[in-house]
């Protein structure tokens, strides 16, 4: 897979090591030539010194290449900028965007060619309450500007599906169960699997299927 990382900051440097020590080609697009010169990136990691928000540059840059576009610059408007030019101008497959202010965040969907954005704090947000919260459905993560979020609960003693198997569930068309963590182990879930309690169900649910999930799994 070929990714191109737009900012080569401490963000985009620390991704572009993980991505090229698990094999991907990796490129960095970096405006200013002094980041490059002082960067802690390995070897194999391309470089390109220019402006990821001008198309000229990208093209440049071989984005039409590139199976995924990280845009992880320090400033929002950039990283949509970025966003926008890889998905329309370029046609890339996949594109991620950092949100450094969470205000910003709403404005992080398919309009500005964004397919999953991240934003730290929210991020740090939801697992902290995934780890204290029993009985509450948490959202960790939103793909494809929000249109697939990725849920989880942990059941509690009265929930309405504790006992049961996932067959006798009755689970919206445009929801799934995609793992069961239970204690130390994960379980892959089937039809018959049974929930029990203290198991931590991940899924992935819609925008209008999700409050369902929500009185599924929870009751509330």
């Amino acid at each position: 897979m070929r990714v191109a990382i737009a900012g080569a900051g401490n963000v985009g440097s620390f991704i572009a090591n993980d991505l090229f020590a698990a094999g991907h080609e990796v490129l960095l697009i970096e405006q200013q030539p002094e980041i490059r010169d002082r960067a802690e990136v390995a070897d194999g990691v391309e470089w390109f010194i220019g402006d990821a928000c001008e198309v000229t540059s990208l093209a440049d840059a071989g984005l039409d290449r590139c199976d995924v576009v990280v845009a992880a610059t320090g400033d929002d408007e950039d990283n949509l900028v970025v966003s926008l030019l890889a998905k329309q101008e370029f046609a890339v497959p996949r594109v991620i965007a950092r949100v450094n202010h969470p205000q910003n965040e709403w404005m992080f969907n398919e309009n500005w060619g964004v397919d999953l954005s991240v934003s730290t704090p929210h991020l740090i947000t939801a697992l902290v309450e995934e780890a204290v919260t029993v009985g509450r459905l948490v959202r960790l993560l939103q793909f494809e500007g929000g249109n697939v979020r990725l849920v989880e609960v942990t059941l509690a003693d009265d929930s309405p599906v504790m006992d049961k198997a996932i067959r006798e569930v009755e689970i919206p068309r445009d929801a799934t169960v995609v793992a069961v963590i239970r204690g130390e182990h994960v379980v892959m879930p089937r039809g018959d699997t049974v929930f029990e309690a203290r198991d931590e169900v991940l899924a992935l649910v819609t925008p209008e299927s999700e409050d369902a999930m929500r009185r599924i799994l929870t009751g509330a």
